[in-house]
Parts: C-alpha cells; structure tokens; sequence
C-alpha cells in the first residue's frame, strides 16, 4: 500500500493519524520536522501537512514539494480564513483539512487524492516472493515462510513488511524505525539490529538470505517479488 508522510508538531495528533491511518492499511512516516520532511519525501506518495511547524514555515514546505514534483499534499492546520485555505490551494495542496478534524474524515481524504493519482491499488491477496517462498498478506496482517505462518510480534511484522515493501532496496535503520514505530521515538534505531535478529531466526537458517544487511547502510529484502502467475 502507499505511504503517507505525517508532518505535524503535535505528538498527539501524529499517533491518531497513524492508528487510523495504518488501521486503512497505508504505510505510515510521521516527523515533527519541515527539513526532517523533505528529506523523507523520496519514500512517501502522499504527505499530510501541518503549516505551523517549529522549524520551518509549512507553506515553504508546500512550495518546495511542489517544485519538486507530482506528489500530492493535504494540507492540515488550525489557519482557518477562507484566504489561508485559497493560498494553500495556490500552493499546491490537494486538499485542505482544518482543525479539529475527525481522523476517519482525513483518511477518507487520503484515499481520494490517492485515487485521483491512481495512486491506491485495489483490494488484494498475499504477495509471494522468491517463487513462493515468502508470501506476506498486509491486509490480513499475515506472513508465511514456506507454508509456515510466521508468529511475529507487532516490530518484527513491521520490519519484515517495510523491507517486503520495495524488495532490493536498502533501508537504513532511521528508516525502519520510522516506519515501524514513528520519528519521535528517540533512541530505538539502537534496537533495530535486536529485533532484526529475531525476525532471522522465527525465519529458520535461512533467515538471513530473507532480510540480508548491507553494511554500514542498513537492511534489504534478499528475495524477488514474483510476478503475476
């Protein structure tokens, strides 16, 4: 599925995006960040966007995505004049949603950008990899490793399906522990190689063929995603 990048200050507001969010099967980043959010623009495909952030203005956040390309933007802020929402528009928002806000209302916002992109992929089963070795259900919160379901904790899914994700690329450790538990928790990316450990071995003695470590860079998926049969 998609991801969505959350940039939003409030630390409360960035967990309740999350939950629903990824509670609608979207892949989810959060910072708190403007500079932190355009450096993790090349691995989103939709950012929510709060204006008022503590570093830079949101509204040069805006420009710069959209000189920098086709990625859509809901804007999200507590600016609620007519002529904030118009120059948010002018800017290049897809959309704009005020403060308070319902977070179902914000998801079905996502999906309906994303729709317009053609962005959102329809409903589907699991996805193999290296010829049927590996299948990985995101819907279904579900994994199988040679016909075996894989009992993993909540981290470990998350580690497996962000690799599983785009297989071959190499995510750094700042990456998953964004993906897996979210920007602001500090001090995790120590933990990553633990968990990743773990994951191996619920994997069996090949486990490190499955999630290989490309040094001093990070962790990828070892295996091909297999093509339509």
């Amino acid at each position: 599925m998609p991801t969505v990048l959350v940039v939003e200050d409030e630390r409360d507001i960035r967990d309740l995006l999350r939950r629903y969010l990824e509670r609608a099967g979207f892949s989810v980043l959060t910072t708190a960040s403007g500079i932190e959010a355009l450096r993790l623009l090349s691995a989103s495909d939709l950012v929510i966007l709060d204006l008022g952030l503590p570093d830079i203005d949101g509204a040069d956040v805006l420009r710069e995505i959209h000189a920098l390309g086709a990625l859509p933007v809901i804007v999200l802020t507590a600016r609620t004049s007519t002529d904030e929402r118009i120059r948010g528009l002018e800017l290049g928002a897809d959309d704009y949603v005020t403060k308070p806000f319902s977070p179902h209302e914000v998801v079905l916002r996502v999906q309906a950008v994303l729709h317009r992109y053609g962005d959102l992929p329809a409903e589907s089963g699991p996805v193999s990899y290296g010829q049927g070795r590996l299948r990985i259900d995101e819907g279904a919160h579900q994994a199988w490793l040679d016909d075996t379901v894989l009992d993993l904790t909540p981290t470990e899914w998350g580690l497996l399906a962000a690799v599983a994700a785009s297989p071959g690329r190499v995510y750094s450790r700042y990456e998953l522990v964004n993906r897996v538990r979210g920007y602001e928790y500090a001090g995790y990316e120590r933990t990553i190689d633990s968990h990743i450990r773990n994951l191996r071995r619920k994997l069996g003695t090949g486990g490190a063929d499955v999630v290989e470590t490309v040094l001093g860079v990070g962790y990828r998926l070892g295996l091909r995603q297999d093509g339509p049969q």
